[in-house]
């Protein structure tokens, strides 16, 4: 199996890049990514998209614009990052993440006691902790899909249809729906993979096929609509699939085709 796709890569202070997701198949690039402006660019023009990554870079932009800048008094830092974080939102107004990202940072950088160097330290090291914490939600939220796949179906070997895309290129790493197919291969439970082409964007055929491929997985691409004929004439054992929306009572809302 090959090495984990990459499509951020966050060196703390030094350099952020994100795997160029519209050049995808066919070209692996990745673009720098300095400050809010270029964060703000590459969410606009769908370079990256999904809507953890979308909050993940965006934060991480800011974090890069932090680390060189000085402030003189605390109400000029919280100002700034205020600011900042209000016009990453506005790159992509529906990726519900990045709003819950930029509240929670303005909250927790106006409850700040320490110096104004400090306090900008302490918020560059939240930013980050939120890498780290989306990368262990994903993996937690793989793990118990498996879990629950296997326990319904009563099988060890399972087929799993998937639709759009919800790994490791739309989250910081490891995925969410994708990451349940990434964890029953790792359990030796996936005895296949399907994806849809999703279109007209064509993420299935465009990302989930190439990070399917890139792991190694046994997976087949079709196009949206063999989906009710796929179900018919194989073993679907479960349908794995992202949501833009998770209610509490667990209705779900995603894009039309889902």
């Amino acid at each position: 199996m090959s090495r984990q796709l990459e499509a951020i890569k966050y060196n703390p202070g030094k350099s952020l890049e994100i795997l160029d997701q519209l050049l995808l198949p066919e070209q692996s690039v990745y673009i720098p990514v300095k400050n809010c402006d270029d964060g703000f660019s590459v969410i606009k023009n769908m370079n990256v998209r999904g809507a953890p990554a979308i909050a993940i870079v965006g934060c991480l932009s800011l974090a890069m614009e932090l680390h060189g800048k000085q402030f003189t008094t605390k109400d000029e830092l919280l100002k700034f990052v205020s600011e900042r974080l209000d016009y990453l939102v506005t790159a992509r107004p529906t990726a519900v993440n990045m709003k819950k990202a930029a509240d929670q940072l303005k909250i927790l950088a106006e409850k700040l006691n320490s110096s104004v160097g400090e306090s900008k330290l302490h918020i560059i090291d939240s930013i980050e902790q939120l890498l780290r914490m989306d990368i262990a939600d994903n993996i937690a939220i793989g793990d118990h899909g498996a879990r629950a796949i296997l326990a319904n179906a009563k099988l060890s070997m399972v087929a799993i249809l998937t639709h759009c895309n919800t790994g490791s290129l739309a989250t910081s790493g490891y995925g969410t729906a994708l990451g349940v197919i990434r964890s029953l291969a790792k359990m030796g439970s996936l005895e296949h993979a399907y994806c849809t082409e999703t279109r007209p964007y064509n993420q299935g055929a465009r990302l989930t096929a190439y990070e399917l491929v890139h792991e190694g997985f046994p997976s087949t691409l079709i196009c949206d609509n063999m989906a009710a004929a796929l179900m018919s004439k194989k073993r679907i054992d479960a349908v794995v699939v992202g949501a833009d929306r998770v209610a509490r009572n667990g209705d779900t809302a995603n894009k039309i085709g889902t």
